[in-house]
Parts: C-alpha cells; structure tokens; sequence
C-alpha cells in the first residue's frame, strides 16, 4: 500500500495545530478565557484572520462563564451548533436548546414568510433571561433576537455569541449586534465569516475555563 508522510497520532497533531496557531496569530490583544476563545475560533476555521475581525463587549467570556456556572441554559440557532458542543466541558451539565425543528416553526415560517430560524429565536422568550445565545447560523436569528431586546427592555442574555456566516445578512447582523447590545455581553466577528464550527468552539472554550 502507498503511504504519505503526514502526522498520525491525534494528540501530536492537536498540539502541533496549536503551536502553529501561536506563531502565526498575534495574541497579545487578548488574555484570559477571550485568549482561548480566539485561539479555538482560528482553529476550527484555519483562519488566522479572525484574531483581526473578532469584537466583543469588556468581560464577556467570564460573564458567559459565570452565567454557565450558574446553570445557565445555552440557546442555539442550529442542530450544528448543538452537535459542537463538547459537553464534557459544561461545568452545570447545562441544557441546550434548538427550537428549529419544535413544533409550529416550519408552519408558522411559511405563513409568515420568514426563516424557520427566526421563528425559532421567537420560541426562546420564556427561556432568554440569563441564557447563553449561541448564534452560528443564521443571519435572520441574530435579527430576530437583537430585535426581540429592543422590544422587551427586560430581556438580557447573559451573552450572545454572534457568528451568523453568508453573503446575505451576516456581516449587517453582526454589525447590528456590536452597536445594539447595549449592555448585553457579546462575542462577534466582523464580515461574512462565521459558521456552526467557529460558534460551538467560542463556546466550548468559554465552557472549558482556561
């Protein structure tokens, strides 16, 4: 059998990605949980550009992992995003929740003529105060629910993880994010990119703790 030369034991990969991402990315902007959070962003994208377009609020990783401590109740926009949870991370075993496929939502996004996705956010209103929102989808959820805010004062996330990805809305959801958050901690990129992948690692490093 032919072979190639490359790296086969997992562990010497994984620690090799992260050795090259340290001498490739400068990360002396950030410290702390938002240090891993950029670091794990760049390796499930290889895009050493995020460190460049990445905005958020002062504190929001820690703020996102107190409210975890606390049990918090993690929303997402995507079955993906769900699946890219590592839960071993989660220190309260936490709940998470996608309503894209709950009962109602297809029906009521063809009535209205909008994204199932959109109408999904819609079903996280009993459940948003204090919840973690993790957004790697959809550019009409993260529209949906900074508009949900705007509406009802009293909603506040604990943090909303803002990486919506396409060519269609996502780089002007963002946008909306960083200047209508108000004081609801965030994590976002500027532009197009984003994606499941990149949403769920943000996560999991907040989750992890270090």
């Amino acid at each position: 059998m032919e072979t190639f030369e490359y790296i086969h034991d997992p562990d010497e990969i994984y620690a090799e990605s992260f050795r090259r991402i340290e001498a490739e990315v400068d990360l002396k902007n950030f410290s702390g949980i938002m240090r891993s959070v950029v670091t794990r962003m760049v390796h499930a994208s290889a895009t050493v550009e995020v460190a460049d377009l990445i905005k958020f609020s002062k504190g929001a990783a820690e703020a996102g992992r107190a409210a975890l401590q606390n049990g918090a109740t993690i929303l997402v926009d995507a079955e993906m995003v769900k699946r890219g949870i590592i839960k071993k991370y989660l220190p309260k075993n936490n709940l998470i929740e996608c309503y894209l496929d709950a009962p109602g939502v297809a029906n009521d996004a063809i009535a209205r003529a909008e994204t199932r996705s959109a109408i999904a956010v819609e079903r996280w209103a009993d459940t948003i105060n204090g919840a973690v929102c993790v957004i790697g989808n959809a550019p009409t959820a993260l529209f949906r629910l900074l508009e949900m805010i705007k509406q009802n004062p009293k909603i506040k996330p604990a943090l909303i993880i803002g990486l919506p990805v396409g060519f269609v809305g996502a780089a002007e959801a963002k946008e909306a994010l960083i200047k209508n958050a108000g004081d609801v901690a965030f994590i976002t990129l500027s532009g197009r990119l984003g994606g499941s992948a990149m949403a769920g690692a943000a996560l999991n490093a907040i989750a992890k703790g270090d």
